[in-house]
């Protein structure tokens, strides 16, 4: 217990640290600093929405709500129990109708864009899912401009209620909610987006954090291996 609050406090002061340094660079030197960020954004795919411009995102990297939603990510990732090779956490997660439900029952014979592709691709050897779990860019958190008016969920209807604009985007997969205790999120350092594959209990594939490193076409040649 000691030693998570000595890496909690450690991750504090470097969180900080690099917030100051960003938020100064951008002071003093703001062109060189938005080509700093727009490279980020191209590793994410953000500057390809021509309805997203750097000025709807870029300018709120090194606030105070950046701070607090990078703290909550690295704080979280200290509770990661997700590893390839390793065991998988069965976590709970509730369907939209409000059944709980844990994980592994969603693997065989249960029931965007590029993960949809990969759903019809290798629905024959792998069942999907979609955990929906807290929200990265909320409104009363660190938020951007021009995006899907979302508050952080207070309770569980609130969750259920955000997760409508994913059922928008026509899945292809279940999408089941994740608790408000944010177990899934937790335990598969999940925030703000990760790509997993299970088999056999087992975590084969663990994909980068997103949205830098948020890349579907890795499942895909892992999976073109298993068929």
């Amino acid at each position: 217990e000691q030693a998570v609050l000595v890496h909690k406090l450690l991750i504090l002061l470097h969180v900080t640290l690099c917030v100051v340094v960003g938020k100064t660079m951008m002071v003093l030197f703001p062109d060189a600093t938005k080509r700093y960020i727009l490279k980020l954004g191209e590793k994410s795919r953000m500057n390809q929405n021509p309805k997203f411009s750097y000025e709807n995102w870029g300018p709120t990297f090194f606030s105070f709500q950046y701070l607090l939603f990078v703290l909550k990510v690295k704080w979280r990732r200290l509770e990661d129990e997700a590893f390839e090779g390793r065991p998988a956490p069965n976590t709970p997660v509730v369907a939209l109708n409000g059944e709980i439900r844990h994980l592994f029952s969603f693997m065989r014979g249960q029931y965007f864009d590029e993960f949809n592709e990969l759903v019809k691709d290798f629905s024959s050897i792998a069942d999907f899912l979609i955990i929906y779990i807290e929200e990265a860019h909320a409104i009363d958190g660190w938020a951007f401009k021009n995006n899907v008016v979302i508050k952080n969920h207070r309770s569980l209807e609130d969750r259920k209620t955000a997760a409508q604009f994913l059922q928008q985007k026509n899945p292809l997969c279940p999408v089941v909610l994740d608790t408000m205790e944010n177990l899934s999120s937790s335990k598969y350092a999940a925030l703000p987006e990760r790509l997993y594959i299970l088999q056999a209990g087992n975590v084969i594939y663990k994909g980068g954090v997103g949205p830098w490193n948020y890349h579907p076409q890795e499942i895909r040649t892992v999976l073109e291996k298993l068929k």
